[in-house]
């Protein structure tokens, strides 16, 4: 029988456990932590983190999805923070430090509202409302843009590549993107959809960035099979096969019996006739170029050679889809079948050596739904940052074609939506008028932010953007001009983001937040290899020992 006041214990010994206001404190200290590991890489003047995994490899990038992604942390706050990074680089491909950023201030407002009493369930009330709010006024904030706006485009990814490595060369990158985003792009009902994956980046270290190409075809990182093939194919007729050039074995166990040099010589020669008609098939069918997504025998591989045929083996099928839209050519699984509507058309298939690798270019490609950036940079890092931004870029432009709609940057969307949300939160009263507030106030962060990484005085250049924002009707383009450290309006800078972008961003900072205010108990496992480590328990201030 229990004796009064005695605990009753039913977690497993070794398990670890928050309950209430110390859960949620905890919670919101990590996510602040978090926050501010990718705070300061916000903007134009943003600073780069350097990361070195267990191995000794390092990262350079301002990123904000390939920081946290590269971090590692354990603590299940973080996780969830990591997540919000994680949908914004998918959704949109820009924008991740801006929600994480976001997401750490919400947490950080509602801690100061808890700290006055109000109950979490109505600061998650009032979030939920300021959300709604500020994703219904962005749509008035927003100006229209269509897939023949070249100019705004180019701005678009203009200003989601600078400050990250790339800068230098971000005009003529923009370009490329630009150009490859409307060739791949396709008109479904009247509206354009953009499959980003069919814009393959192509890496190879060596020479200077703006020695990065758009080709109009596919680059596949393979070289021809064989030495007598040939590095050149002018017109060329491509197959696309997915299965090997090789004689099948067997599915069931089977035992060939062979007792005299006849029988041996006869075994060989069937297994060379099957293989020579397989290349005849290919022949016949007039292609002159082979890409196979599995193995070529070497008789196989003689054999094509002896015709005049370019082939190159065990080609990803993320590259054998996209020479696909590239060529207009069907993947085929069957040999016997191929016939010539099957192949695809380019006007060069040819070898070439970058960097000392031969790698293989279908060129001239007569309107590709897919193409290659070939992306080039002095050092490994170089290139891999280069290749960040371009995903980005990629991300944005598309983004803003397929919604058709665009908002001014610099924090200026921001500045807007707090205002918006403080005459909105007088119109709700009782305590979530509190919550709408600290929705308001957490919104500052991001031209805080901008103007504390130019130099400039926070509170002051705020003050000067509200003015400007209250004052005027173009006041709502007003932002943070980082490069001269002013306030000036947005639009006549340039600086444009897809709507998509601030979006998304405030609608997963939102979510994370009132996911993590709604915990009041957090249990761990009790350390036999499952669940949280112990230490991320702890560490109140700061950044948790467990977390990274």
């Amino acid at each position: 029988m229990n004796q009064q006041g005695q605990p009753i214990i039913f977690l497993p010994e070794g398990a670890q456990r928050l309950l209430g206001r110390d859960a949620q404190r905890n919670n919101i200290q990590v996510a602040k932590a978090v926050a501010g590991a990718v705070r300061t890489t916000l903007g134009p003047k943003g600073m780069d983190k350097m990361l070195v995994d267990e191995l000794g490899d390092i990262i350079i990038t301002n990123d904000g999805a390939t920081i946290l992604d590269e971090m590692n942390v354990e603590h299940p706050a973080a996780k969830m923070l990591v997540e919000v990074a994680k949908t914004q680089d998918d959704e949109v491909g820009d924008g991740t430090t801006s929600a994480v950023v976001l997401a750490g201030e919400l947490l950080k407002q509602s801690e100061d509202l808890l700290d006055m009493g109000v109950h979490s369930s109505v600061i998650v009330k009032g979030y939920r409302l300021a959300a709604e709010k500020a994703l219904s006024t962005l749509s008035t904030l927003s100006e229209d843009v269509t897939i023949s706006d070249e100019d705004v485009l180019n701005k678009i990814s203009v200003t989601a590549m600078t400050g990250k490595g790339p800068e230098k060369a971000r005009f003529e990158l923009s370009q490329l993107v630009v150009t490859a985003i409307k060739q791949v792009a396709e008109k479904e009902d009247g509206e354009y959809v953009i499959d980003t994956d069919h814009i393959k980046l192509e890496k190879k270290v060596g020479g200077d960035i703006l020695d990065t190409e758009l080709i109009q075809g596919i680059v596949v990182d393979k070289e021809r099979v064989h030495t007598n093939m040939p590095k050149k194919v002018e017109s060329a007729k491509i197959a696309l096969v997915d299965s090997a050039l090789e004689v099948k074995e067997t599915e069931t166990d089977a035992e060939i019996r062979i007792t005299s040099p006849d029988q041996l010589e006869a075994y060989l020669e069937q297994e060379e006739k099957m293989l020579r008609t397989m290349v005849e098939n290919i022949k016949e069918s007039g292609a002159n170029v082979v890409f196979c997504q599995k193995g070529i025998d070497d008789m196989a591989q003689h054999f094509l050679a002896k015709e005049g045929i370019f082939a190159a083996r065990r080609v990803k099928k993320s590259d054998m889809e996209k020479l696909s839209k590239a060529t207009g050519a069907l993947i085929v699984s069957n040999l016997k079948d191929i016939s010539s509507t099957d192949l695809g058309d380019a006007d060069v298939v040819e070898e070439r050596k970058i960097a000392g690798e031969a790698m293989t270019f279908v060129e001239g490609c007569s309107d590709p739904k897919a193409v290659t950036i070939l992306v080039r940079g002095g050092t490994e890092h170089v290139v891999a940052e280069v290749e960040r931004a371009l995903n980005d870029a990629v991300g944005v432009v598309a983004a803003s074609i397929e919604d058709g709609k665009i908002v001014s940057g610099g924090g200026s969307t921001e500045i807007e939506l707090a205002l918006s949300l403080r005459d909105y939160s007088k119109s709700i009263g009782g305590r979530e008028q509190l919550a709408i507030e600290a929705f308001a106030n957490a919104l500052d962060i991001i031209p805080k932010t901008l103007a504390e990484s130019a130099g400039m005085d926070s509170i002051d250049t705020l003050v000067d953007l509200r003015s400007k924002h209250e004052g005027s009707p173009d006041g709502k383009y007003f932002g943070v001009e980082v490069l001269k450290s002013q306030t000036a309006n947005m639009f006549d800078l340039d600086v444009i983001e897809p709507l998509r972008v601030k979006k998304q961003a405030i609608s997963s900072a939102a979510e994370s937040a009132q996911m993590i205010l709604r915990i009041d108990d957090v249990i761990s496992g009790s350390g036999k290899g499952k669940g949280m480590p112990p230490e991320a328990m702890g560490g109140m201030g700061g950044m948790p020992p467990g977390m990274m």
